[in-house]
């Protein structure tokens, strides 16, 4: 039996309802909607009646009030998104289309011992004869087909998707809304942008969409996808951008448009549409526990894929700037070393030899913070920003240098000219492609503060600038910085430690555990080559220099350290 409602309750009650229909004057159906429901749901306790004394005061809505309330309400109504898409999709819906591959795959011979049902279960009989036929048929093939989406740029044929819809397959097929049906051959694809060009050929000319300037969209911006999710071709889904330039470690270019438009299995490569119809994105990744939306999708913006899909269609592959040189990310530290009030820009770590900019206009130590008249925010904007420019072209680079801004003329040369360098040992470390720029892992991104162990001068090392007489330069005679023991170059270290003859500088010979230094991953047969972009000739030196940048103010100290192969990378130490 449900409870008895106390009047005051349903005085309130009415005097709500009466507000919400005025609230609600003038919107057609949506008061009455909301009040014409009389029957009650089972298992649901309804309020009780009104009792006539109180029904009988209930206010009916003034009928002056309804046009004061009509004008609030209307104004409103676009603030919530657009009405419909419906017009907007409509126009759209023949030029995008549905990708199936097929592939030939041969059957794992090393699946391993068939399972067996238990002795005496009814089903011992079906396993044994099943899982018999197919341990028959190992090492045969097999078709596996996968599908995606994709869309039309050109009436002529010329369809745009991912590559990791048609990566690998033998066939491909392309299904159009009208469902027709056309082979297509695969044009040019780039697996750095995961994007990839097909062509078709048509009787008539098909319905093709044109790309837009994602550049000009703003988080918050209504979009529309268009795909083929779980196979259900031609479905729509709204949403907004939700972020942009986002990094999702997928490749070098990451620079993604972030949406809560549903995107599931399937949307790959379909298109992301602004409210005018063009393309501002190719749906491409979604994170996701199940495997389905959970509203969080990423698509590459059209402001990369453009210029990829031109180049796919002229030449069926991509030509690329290429700087030649190895970076690095500006951490605090290293900041703080160059005098930079904030941490931004790409660090040079080094130069290709024979690159576009072994010439000098760039060197080692540089901070590039502008590229072509585009900033350089971050590390990961510098790779991005080259390889989109194109080859040949001469471009204003802004760098730091010595602490003073200076611009430098570099001239391009093309990526792929890169990919002997890169497989001689200047690729990065993590074993990643050459993308424009040559990007190590530096290893000392560490903001921790350690004091060093004190820069106690011991017996100094015979050098050039010492007295004659003196044992050899080794372990045993260090002068200790930073807590690193530090010797001169010698036959004897060289040998010992294996560093190349191309290497110069001074070498580490012991690091002392839980030092400063050590945090920053400094070893022994480390050379420090140069300190504050200082070149080093001997651990005097080091030691003078790193005293100089104590009495200067400065916290850290920044140290241009070259492996015993000679790469180098830039580690900024803490010298309080």
């Amino acid at each position: 039996m449900a409870p008895t409602i106390r009047s005051p309750f349903r005085r309130t009650l009415a005097l709500m309802a009466s507000a919400a229909i005025l609230a609600q004057a003038g919107v057609s159906g949506i008061a009455y909607a909301q009040t014409a429901p009389e029957t009650t749901a089972p298992g649901v306790t309804a309020p009780a009646p009104a009792s006539p004394e109180t029904a009988a005061p209930a206010p009916t809505p003034p009928v002056p009030a309804a046009p004061q309330q009509t004008a609030p309400i209307q104004a409103a109504v676009p603030n919530n998104g657009p009405a419909s898409v419906a017009d907007l999709a409509e126009g759209l819906l023949d030029a995008v289309v549905n990708i199936s591959t097929s592939q030939k795959v041969k059957d794992d011979e090393g699946a391993g011992p068939a399972p067996r049902a238990p002795d005496g279960s009814p089903f011992q009989e079906f396993f044994n004869d099943f899982f018999n036929k197919q341990q028959g048929n190992k090492g045969g093939n097999h078709n596996v087909s996968s599908l995606g989406s994709g869309f039309v740029i050109d009436p002529a044929g010329y369809i745009v998707t991912n590559n990791h819809v048609i990566e690998g397959a033998d066939d491909i097929e392309v299904n159009f809304a009208n469902g027709s049906k056309l082979k297509a051959k695969l044009i040019g694809t780039d697996t750095k942008t995961d994007l990839s060009v097909l062509k078709v050929e048509p009787k008539t000319p098909l319905k093709s969409v044109k790309f837009g300037d994602s550049s000009e969209m703003r988080i918050g911006d209504w979009v529309m996808a268009i795909g083929n999710p779980f196979g259900f071709g031609g479905s729509v889904t709204v949403g907004i951008i939700s972020g942009r330039g986002r990094n999702i470690n997928a490749g070098p270019y990451d620079n993604f448009i972030q949406t809560d438009a549903a995107i599931n299995k399937g949307n790959s490569g379909g298109p992301l549409f602004n409210m005018k119809g063009e393309v501002i994105g190719i749906n491409t990744a979604i994170i996701s526990p199940s495997g389905g939306s959970i509203g969080i999708g990423f698509s590459v913006p059209s402001e990369l894929a453009s210029g990829v899909v031109e180049q796919l269609r002229q030449y069926g592959e991509t030509r690329r700037g290429w700087l030649g040189v190895r970076i690095q990310p500006v951490t605090d530290d290293i900041a703080d070393s160059l005098g930079l009030d904030t941490a931004k820009g790409a660090l040079v770590a080094g130069v290709i030899k024979g690159g576009p900019v072994d010439d000098g206009s760039i060197k080692a130590g540089d901070v590039i913070l502008k590229f072509d008249g585009k900033t350089v925010s971050e590390m990961r904007d510098l790779p991005r920003v080259v390889a989109e420019s194109t080859v040949g072209k001469e471009v204003d680079v802004v760098v730091l240098r010595d602490g003073k801004e200076q611009t430098v003329k570099v001239k391009l040369g093309r990526l792929e000219d890169s990919d002997q360098a890169a497989a001689s040992g200047d690729s990065a470390p993590d074993g990643s492609q050459d993308d424009g720029v040559i990007t190590p892992d530096p290893g000392e991104n560490n903001d921790m503060d350690q004091p060093d162990s004190g820069d106690q001068a011991k017996p100094a090392p015979d050098t050039p600038d010492q007295h004659k007489g003196q044992v050899p330069p080794d372990a045993a005679t260090p002068k200790n910085v930073l807590g690193l023991s530090l010797s001169l170059l010698s036959a004897e270290t060289r040998k010992a430690f294996g560093i190349a003859e191309s290497v110069d500088g001074v070498v580490v010979t012991e690091v002392t555990p839980g030092s400063a230094s050590a945090e920053k991953g400094l070893k022994p047969g480390d050379v420090i080559v140069e300190v504050a972009q200082e070149f080093m000739k001997s651990p005097d030196a080091v030691a003078a220099k790193v005293q100089a940048l104590k009495q200067e103010g400065r916290r850290n100290a920044q140290l241009m350290i070259a492996s015993s192969n000679g790469d180098l990378r830039f580690v900024a130490v803490p010298m309080e």
